[in-house]
């Protein structure tokens, strides 16, 4: 099936990556190479490494870039950059882009099961492997679903929804993406049931839970800035407020200077920032593409540039 996903903040992600036309540039989650494509048009004799764990992704890519002989494309997570840098015998990067979350391809792709808008088996599996959000709606322990609503899609009502999921698997499984819709709009307070889709959030908690994506964020922004060479930038697009305070601590961390306490006389830590901010606020879509993209209204783009590497054990 063709991987089709409009990229967001196009113009602005693009610019923020500053390309040089002989530079090496790795996209962790390429996706259906909306973004590639526009940092491969500025190459001329450099490199562009596409990542992505949805094989979908990877077929559509490879079919894309079928005739570029500056694209190397890899079926792997972001977070394992490392190793695919390795493999590649690349010793250093002047970009990366990472745009997190899940695809327009895949929302709109019923069979994968992310959308409570269709009728589909509840899967939500980025790479099309492992354990299914169905495995966790029905294996997991009360508590345990409380804690993945709460703290994944900061669910107000995770203890009315677990105790509902609790009482309808002990009848039988619940298999379906419609399913757990309307049990999780059951379990809502009825004044509450107008708002945006009760099934939101809960929807958001599991497919970050099935795909691990807080941890392997946490550890992609760590390898994709130690992967950058001095004066190379880290682009990052999110859409969610736990994903945006990731990457805004990171990079705040970063840029930090002397840790010192102010009372302090002379510094003593001797830390001076490894990274200076490109952009002091995250960019947002302007009006023009949210009325061609509604998908933009919540996406951010923060990005930093490398000034120095961080030493081992910091």
């Amino acid at each position: 099936m063709e991987f089709s996903h409009r990229p967001v903040l196009p113009e602005e992600t693009i610019a923020s990556l500053d390309i040089k036309p002989d530079g090496i540039y790795l996209d962790g989650t390429a996706g259906g190479g909306g973004h590639s494509a526009e940092i491969l048009r500025r190459l001329d004799t450099g490199m562009l490494i596409c990542i992505d764990k949805d094989p979908d992704a990877i077929m559509t890519l490879n079919k894309r870039f079928s005739g570029s002989k500056n694209v190397r494309i890899v079926s792997s997570d972001y977070s394992e950059m490392d190793k695919v840098l390795t493999q590649l015998g690349i010793d250093g990067l002047d970009g990366v882009l990472l745009d997190i979350g899940v695809s327009s391809h895949q929302l709109d792709t019923a069979s994968r099961g992310f959308s409570y808008h269709y009728d589909a088996p509840l899967d939500m599996r980025m790479s099309q492997s492992g354990k299914t959000a169905a495995d966790l709606v029905n294996g997991l322990s009360y508590q345990e679903l409380v804690r993945i609503l709460y703290s994944y899609g900061e669910e107000k009502f995770a203890k009315n929804i677990a105790r509902a999921i609790e009482r309808e698997r002990a009848a039988a499984p619940i298999t379906t993406t419609v399913q757990l819709a309307e049990l999780v709009k059951s379990a809502y307070p009825p004044a509450k049931r107008h708002d945006k889709h009760p099934a939101r959030k809960t929807f958001q908690a599991l497919r970050i839970a099935v795909n691990g994506e807080l941890d392997k964020l946490s550890e992609g922004l760590d390898k994709a800035f130690a992967a950058l060479r001095t004066g190379g930038r880290l682009s990052v697009i999110t859409f969610h407020s736990l994903e945006d305070r990731i990457v805004k601590q990171r990079m705040a961390s970063w840029c930090q200077g002397c840790t010192c306490p102010k009372d302090f006389p002379v510094c003593v830590c001797g830390k001076t920032p490894s990274a200076k901010l490109i952009l002091r606020k995250p960019a947002e879509a302007k009006e023009k593409e949210l009325e061609e993209n509604p998908r933009s209204r919540s996406a951010k783009l923060r990005c930093c540039e490398k000034i120095k590497n961080i030493p081992d054990g910091v």
